[in-house]
């Protein structure tokens, strides 16, 4: 069976990013790519420039050849909530104090969240958020 994707919907609204809530994070894997891992089995693909605002401060988080680990200060730390804002910028507060946003790319995917469950949450180019859900499939995520 096909997921159905619901275009233009925020996950928000159809409760998509609800199940990073009260996942701790697991692992970082740094490259081209960001990559999130939590506890529950749900991952966080970053693909552009990210801000994380903790107590200690401020820091710029791009994927590349040369990412910086900044993220490491959040392994073992709890997701409190997750939303999508209207212009695409996807927000992840820890039960720390720290808060992860990525916001839209002009050009490219941004952001895209995965579930164990099959779901897929992607910012398109722009900021259009696009929401795939369905019977439990396996999602890779590279």
């Amino acid at each position: 069976m096909v997921p159905a994707v619901v275009a233009g919907q925020r996950p928000h609204e159809s409760g998509a990013v609800d199940l990073l809530a009260g996942q701790r994070l697991d692992y970082v894997q740094l490259g081209d790519a960001l990559v999130l891992g939590f506890s529950g089995g749900s991952r966080v693909v970053i693909e552009t420039v990210a801000r994380l605002d903790s107590p200690g401060g401020r820091a710029v988080v791009e994927p590349g050849d040369r990412p910086s680990d900044a993220l490491a200060m959040l392994l073992g730390d709890v997701v409190r909530t997750a939303l999508v804002r209207d212009d695409g910028e996807l927000t992840v507060c820890f039960d720390g104090g720290a808060e992860l946003a990525v916001g839209p790319d002009a050009d490219a995917e941004s952001w895209a969240v995965a579930g164990p469950d099959g779901r897929l949450i992607v910012c398109l180019p722009g900021g259009e958020v696009a929401a795939w859900t369905g019977p439990r499939a396996r999602v890779v995520i590279r």
